[in-house]
Formats: structure tokens, sequence, C-alpha cells
């Protein structure tokens, strides 16, 4: 039986990983997840400006797609991000533009979009 994997484009944060990890494979029963990281992703997807990190965070998702052939992708964010530090409602924000950053490097994924909060509990925004 072969093996399927999701992507996600996360926050360093260890504080994430799990929440994804596990979110993605229950609700999408999925069996691994392809974790690509940097700090502040949402707020560096958003803005849209940092090419070097905007590069290779498109070379990660390209591998995951290409070589396990990932078709859906999360983009997180979370309380009390240490290089965004927004509330909620802006780090939304910024994840919905990041959606479309990201939905421009491949259309054909679908990219949906994790809050994880104080508790450690990740839920899906936008």
């Amino acid at each position: 039986m072969t093996k399927t994997f999701a992507a996600a484009i996360n926050c360093i944060d260890g504080r994430t990983h799990v929440p994804v990890i596990e979110h993605l494979t229950s609700a999408y029963a999925v069996d691994y997840v392809d974790m690509i990281t940097e700090p502040g992703v949402c707020k560096v997807l958003a803005e849209n400006k940092d090419e070097a990190a905007l590069s290779a965070l498109q070379r990660k998702l390209e591998i995951s797609v290409r070589r396990h052939g990932s078709k859906l992708v999360a983009v997180a964010a979370h309380h009390d991000c240490a290089a965004c530090p927004e509330d909620k409602q802006e780090q939304t924000r910024a994840l919905l533009a990041a959606r479309e950053v990201v939905r421009s490097w491949d259309p054909k994924i679908r990219v949906l979009l994790l809050w994880i909060d104080e508790h450690g509990q990740a839920t899906e925004v936008g």
C-alpha cells in the first residue's frame, strides 16, 4: 500500500509541529507530513519580499509535491510567535495573503490555513 503525504509550511516553533501533523493526519487521512519551516512564515509569505526565503520555501514544497505526491499543503500561524508577534486577527489576514502566494506556485495543490492557539490546538481558518 502506498503511503500518502501532505506538506505544511510552518513556523520553526516546535510547539506548532505536532498539532499541525495531528490535524493533517486525522482530518485528511495522510500518512506523513513534510514540514517546511521558516520563522514567522505567514508574515514572510504575506509580505512576499524576501526572495531568498520565498525561493527556499517554494523549492522545498516542490520536492514534497513532485517526489512525495503531496496534493495538500497547510500554511500555519500560531499564538505567541516570536517572529510575527501579531494577534490572531492580523495573522489570519497574513495567512489569507500567504495562501495566494502559495497557490501561485502550483495552482493544482489544495492550500488550507491553520491557526494553532495558546493550548496547542490546530483549527482551520479562512
